[in-house]
């Protein structure tokens, strides 16, 4: 996370992927580079080429905000992009306190809120998309994070090595690339930090597929948006998420699903809600049995 050059490396896969197109430029049979060259890149920030060599180079590391607005406003780059970008140029240069992996805690009362949540699961993330904490909702949507040993507990860690998620969400591909950009994002806020490291160390030797998405250099922020799932209890929902960022911890974020009144899946997650009171109880004999949207 630490190494020297993640700013020119980022710059130069963000380049790699800029259609010229999509930049007035032409797209020509002769261009024998993917994206945009390095001078046309410099040229629509307004800096020498020798400048932006420099930096992609990792020969200069740490630009002027006016250069790194220029840069992301000529690669097109989003909100979390940019943040991303700002981060890899602040890297030895913090501005923010530094946490390092001290141990995230959740405060009682926001335990408490998300257990209230009785119809929603809601769950909350923290560093390196750690998960802090769910409702019982939650962990029986998506998986039982608290029978998960300590350092098990880890939203891209699960969505990367757990056989479940492959069959809980039918678009497992894009959302798992979608949680490693997370992942990326956190890791260029915090570049020093070992346990961030040390998770995907051990993600890049156990899956093909992360050290794929890791080296695309993606970032994604999450706010809200929808997933589609397959559960297997009460089959296939459509939910809505928003990602809320906790006041006075902004490693935090609450992550609250919902479904859309009178749909199929509002009905599936009622069943849902029903299976859960009915496998809680003490007296509940044999097996949860399936249950079915039509019923």
């Amino acid at each position: 996370m630490a190494a020297t050059g993640e700013l020119g490396k980022y710059l130069k896969a963000c380049r790699a992927r800029t259609r010229p197109e999509d930049v007035g430029l032409r797209s020509g049979a002769n261009r024998r580079v993917p994206g945009l060259r390095r001078e046309e890149l410099a040229q629509l920030a307004g800096v020498s080429v020798d400048y932006y060599t420099r930096l992609e180079q990792g020969r200069h590391q740490h630009p002027s905000d006016s250069v790194l607005d220029a840069l992301a406003t000529a690669l097109g780059l989003d909100n979390a992009e940019r943040a991303h970008l700002v981060d890899l140029a602040r890297e030895g240069v913090p501005a923010r306190p530094q946490t390092g992996s001290r141990v995230q805690r959740v405060r009682p009362e926001m335990l408490d809120l998300i257990d209230s949540l009785t119809d929603q699961p809601a769950f909350i993330i923290g560093r390196r998309t750690d998960v802090l904490a769910s409702n019982p909702l939650a962990r029986a949507l998506i998986a039982d994070w608290y029978a998960m040993p300590a350092r098990e507990r880890n939203y891209v860690r699960w969505m990367i090595l757990a056989p479940e998620p492959r069959s809980l969400y039918p678009d497992w591909a894009t959302v798992a690339a979608e949680a490693v950009g997370t992942l990326r994002l956190d890791a260029g806020r915090h570049p020093d930090d070992p346990a961030t490291r040390q998770l995907v160390g051990e993600l890049a030797m156990r899956s093909e597929e992360f050290r794929r998405w890791w080296a695309d250099r993606h970032v994604v922020e999450r706010s809200h948006g929808t997933k589609r799932m397959h559960h297997p209890v009460v089959g296939d929902l459509e939910i809505h998420y928003e990602a809320m960022n906790l006041a006075g911890d902004p490693d935090q974020t609450l992550f609250v699903y919902t479904t859309r009144a009178s749909s199929p899946a509002h009905d599936a997650m009622r069943l849902l809600c029903s299976w859960l009171a009915s496998r809680d109880k003490p007296a509940a004999a044999g097996p949860p049995r399936k249950f079915s949207a039509d019923r």
